[in-house]
């Protein structure tokens, strides 16, 4: 099965500062504020939602295919694709930039300052869905700007069902922006924060955006989730975690989840699930890539989770 993953690559630099940033940071001289952090714990993982997406699809047994950008700094996330066998057939190589990548540092309290680089996120929109061949589901997620609002339009154009996930990249679209999204899109999926943002701005309730939509996913942390689709409102729960190392990529293995439902004809209940197992397995490990499972240790899982066989 074959789904597109219009969205982010990017590099991940996670500096861990053994103190409280509260112990360096003198609130009176915030207008002159000059501050060093020593982080003697420094990883560098591999990240941006299209990537961790597609590389939660792969090991179900799917063969993603990754509409993204990265810059001359490709390398070593070029030669992991590879190892992992997902195509690289529609990422374009911008010269002269870098690849996105966060710089994130977090403290003894896991309070964070992150800085964001977008680099060749922002020239998303060079990608055209109209390149890519066989696929049958697509998600936009977030990427460039320009890129969002073009794949949108171009999955419509191509007939092929897709899943507006705006996360990161909703404050870059104004309430209009928002609404045309979600009447484009076959599906829409955002967590609790975005979907308060998502009513804010279009004045619409999550209902009546529902309405527009086969159905409205709003993700609710370790309260599970809810989709609204049909005029109903279906409670997901929340799969246990072994552990809870750490929830980057959490949302992009959800939404591998909801793709991989779909794509393969699962009810909503089944599919939501599935979602929310994969968040559950992802928060056990540190970064969006160092988790993995196969399909047929997915199925065992959700079968001891939920009590009922995942197809």
């Amino acid at each position: 099965m074959s789904q597109l993953i219009c969205g982010s690559m990017a590099y991940d630099t996670i500096m861990v500062f053994h103190d409280q940033f509260k112990n360096h940071i003198l609130p009176d001289k915030l207008h002159i504020l000059n501050v060093a952090f020593l982080v003697p714990d420094l990883r560098r993982e591999f990240g941006g939602c299209a990537g961790n997406i597609a590389y939660n699809l792969k090991l179900l047994g799917d063969e993603p295919q990754i509409m993204a950008t990265m810059g001359e700094d490709h390398a070593s996330y070029s030669a992991r694709l590879d190892a992992l066998g997902i195509s690289r057939q529609h990422i374009r190589q911008v010269q002269q930039v870098f690849t996105a990548q966060a710089f994130i540092t977090t403290d003894k309290d896991d309070n964070q300052i992150t800085a964001f680089h977008p680099g060749a996120m922002n020239f998303s929109h060079l990608n055209h869905v109209s390149e890519a061949v066989g696929v049958e589901f697509g998600i936009v997620s977030p990427d460039g700007r320009d890129g969002m609002i073009q794949h949108a339009k171009e999955f419509v154009d191509a007939g092929v069902p897709f899943i507006f996930d705006p996360g990161q990249g909703l404050p870059m679209f104004n309430g209009e922006e928002l609404s045309h999204f979600v009447s484009l899109a076959d599906y829409v999926t955002v967590n609790d924060y975005e979907a308060e943002l998502l009513q804010e701005k279009t004045g619409k309730t999550l209902e009546q955006i529902a309405k527009g939509v086969k159905a409205l996913i709003v993700t609710l942390g370790a309260q599970g989730s809810i989709i609204f689709t049909g005029g109903k409102q279906i409670q997901i729960p929340c799969a246990k975690p072994s552990a809870i190392v750490d929830p980057t990529g959490c949302g992009d293995a959800f939404r591998a989840g909801l793709l991989y439902g779909l794509a393969h004809g699962m009810d909503w209940p089944i599919t939501g699930r599935l979602a929310s197992l994969l968040g559950a397995l992802k928060i056990a490990q540190r970064g969006g890539q160092n988790h993995t499972f196969n399909r047929e240790g997915v199925a065992s899982q959700f079968k001891s989770q939920f009590n009922i066989s995942m197809t």
